[in-house]
């Protein structure tokens, strides 16, 4: 158990931005009144870290900016609380993949200079299990990019946890891409690229592995920047994503947030974001070569996480199968224990769910 607990955190993740980005999310936006105290203490700190971020670019630039990419990526997509973070950590054993680090999530611009003493520290700060449920927290584990993109640069989805009243501007900027300028998304291209370098030189894969639900949204351009990346769809039950989603956004942006926000008012993102998601992925999934999509229902890997992994690998023609699977075999035994949160879903649930996400229960036969 870490000193602070998550709902408890003085300053959000915004303290490992680098300046420029810091400034740029924040231009124009309010901080509530209940917030100014964590929004001053988090500016304070981001300002003072930031000082060191010319060291790692130029580091950057001089050993990773040009170098060639071994392999195009493998991107596992799927709404928020589609057991999208056990796949990525099952497919992680296998050693030939690299990943954002839970670590890089927060200080993605102290990797090459200052890592060891920054880890050390967020480690014995931090919990060792996530807040909205029973997955292992710790900093070496991999983690979503969206995280450490939204240090990195003003162009991401997750702005929305800091300043949520703008959440559809958000949404329709930076997770579809619908309203983006032109200079906006190459400079999230080029970012997203730095990411994956520094994320394959930390952790000594040799191709990169994704779990970013955001990047659900923005296949079309992934499919332009990596052509024979490798997409794994997950779907899961509606009804459980919607309960899981809700208690995942309601708890972790209590202490990310700058700004007042309801829960119907969170209930309501959440229904419009996964219908936008659903959209643009159904629209742009036949961008991606024949042979590099495989879409898994959630409880059929749940069920057996080995074979479906198998599976994956032989319909995405993936390497070296037999070398990962000892390692994948071990970590799939040690979760078959494992606790998941339970959901009875309300009146209220099936409701909304029928009533917004009805052509999601249709298409993949969800239905109670």
């Amino acid at each position: 158990m870490g000193l602070i607990e998550f709902s408890k955190l003085p300053i959000n993740t915004l303290v490992g931005a680098d300046w420029k980005t810091f400034k740029a999310i924040s231009k124009g936006r309010e901080v509530h009144k209940g917030w100014r105290g964590k929004y001053f203490l988090t500016k304070v700190v981001c300002r003072i870290l930031s000082l060191v971020a010319p060291i790692q670019n130029r580091r950057f630039r001089k050993r990773l900016a040009a170098g060639e990419m071994p392999e195009d990526p493998v991107f596992i997509l799927g709404h928020w609380r589609s057991g999208t973070t056990f796949v990525h950590n099952v497919l992680s054993c296998d050693k030939h993949f690299g990943y954002c680090t839970t670590y890089q999530t927060v200080f993605p611009h102290l990797m090459m200079f200052g890592q060891s003493f920054f880890k050390k520290t967020m480690a014995w700060l931090m919990p060792d299990k996530r807040p909205t449920d029973n997955m292992e927290l710790a900093v070496d584990l991999p983690q979503e990019e969206e995280f450490a993109l939204s240090n990195m640069m003003p162009y991401t989805y997750y702005n929305f946890w800091f300043y949520p009243k703008y959440e559809q501007e958000y949404r329709d900027k930076y997770l579809t891409f619908q309203t983006i300028d032109d200079e906006e998304l190459q400079g999230w291209k080029a970012t997203f690229d730095k990411l994956v370098r520094i994320s394959l030189w930390n952790t000594g894969g040799t191709q990169f592995l994704s779990k970013n639900p955001p990047h659900t949204g923005r296949v079309r351009e992934l499919v332009k920047m990596y052509p024979n990346a490798k997409f794994i769809y997950l779907v899961r039950n509606p009804y459980t994503v919607f309960e899981s989603t809700r208690s995942f956004f309601t708890n972790t942006i209590q202490p990310l947030k700058l700004q007042e926000l309801s829960n119907e008012e969170i209930e309501a993102q959440i229904l419009a974001t996964y219908t936008k998601l659903y959209e643009q992925y159904e629209a742009d999934k036949a961008c991606i070569p024949e042979g590099n999509l495989i879409e898994v229902k959630f409880e059929d890997f749940e069920a057996d996480a080995l074979g479906m992994t198998e599976q994956i690998y032989k319909v995405l023609d993936l390497p070296g199968w037999e070398e990962a699977r000892p390692a994948i075999e071990k970590y799939v035994g040690a979760k078959k224990g494992y606790k998941k949160n339970k959901y009875e879903y309300e009146p209220r649930t099936r409701e909304l769910v029928e009533k917004h996400w009805q052509y999601a229960l249709d298409q993949w036969g969800y239905h109670l």
